[in-house]
C-alpha cells in the first residue's frame, strides 16, 4: 500500500547513488548479494539477542535492496538479477521472524509460526500472479520499473519493513506485533486472490 510513495520519495536519492556504483564498476547482483548479507546478518543478530544492531543491519540491508534495481536500470536488467532479487527477498523475510522466534522460544515461537504461515500467502498469490501474468504479457501499470508483474495489497515492502522495525525497538511485544501484522497479511491473501480470479477469469 506504501510501496509506490516510498519508491516516489526514495528514488532520486537511490538513483544518485546507484550512479556512483556503477562507475565503480559494481553490478546490480553484487548489491543483490550484498542485501542478503546483511540481511542475513540482522537475523544472526536479532537470534543471539541484539535487536538494535539487527535493526542497524536490516536497515542497511533494505538500502541494497532499493540500489539494486536502481543500478540495473542503469545498466541493462536481466531476468537473473530479477529472479536472484526476488528469491533473496523472501528468504530475508522469512528470516526475521524465524530470527524472533530463535531468540526466545517460548515467548515468541508460536506467533513467529502464524506470521510466517501468513508470509507463505501472501508470496505465493504474489508469484502465482506474476507466473500466469507473464503468460498472458500483462503489465503492471503501478509498478512499471519492478522485474515482474508486482500485484500490490495492503502489506508490501514498505509495511513489512515497519513492522520489523518495530519488532527491533520493542522486542517484548514481538508475539502482539506478528499476530496483528499476520491479521493485515490475511487481508492482502483475500485481495490478491479476488483480484487475480478478476484479472484471470477471462
Amino acid at each position: 500500500m506504501l510501496d509506490r510513495a516510498a519508491i516516489a520519495l526514495l528514488r532520486p536519492g537511490l538513483q544518485r547513488l546507484a550512479g556512483v556504483l556503477v562507475r565503480a564498476g559494481i553490478g546490480a547482483d553484487a548489491v543483490t548479494l550484498c542485501g542478503f548479507a546483511l540481511g542475513a546478518a540482522a537475523a544472526a543478530a536479532i537470534a543471539l539477542g541484539a535487536p538494535l544492531a539487527g535493526l542497524a543491519l536490516l536497515l542497511a540491508s533494505r538500502l541494497m535492496d532499493g540500489l539494486d534495481g536502481a543500478v540495473a536500470r542503469l545498466t541493462q536488467p536481466t531476468d537473473r538479477g530479477a529472479f536472484l532479487d526476488i528469491t533473496l527477498d523472501f528468504l530475508f523475510y522469512a528470516s526475521i521472524p524465524l530470527a524472533f522466534a530463535v531468540a526466545d522460544p517460548a515467548a515468541n515461537a508460536l506467533a513467529a509460526a502464524v506470521l510466517l504461515a501468513a508470509f507463505i500467502g501472501t508470496a505465493s498469490s504474489f508469484l502465482a500472479f506474476a507466473v500466469l501474468a507473464e503468460r498472458r504479457g500483462l503489465k503492471s501499470e503501478d509498478y512499471p520499473q519492478k522485474g515482474i508483474y508486482y500485484l500490490g495489497g495492503l502489506t508490501e515492502a514498505t509495511e513489512t519493513l515497519l513492522c520489523f522495525v518495530l519488532m527491533c525497538l520493542w522486542p517484548q511485544h514481538f508475539a502482539a506485533l506478528s499476530y496483528g501484522f499476520a491479521v493485515l497479511c490475511g487481508l492482502t491473501i483475500a485481495t490478491r486472490v479476488l483480484g487475480g480470479w478478476r484479472a484471470l477469469r477471462v
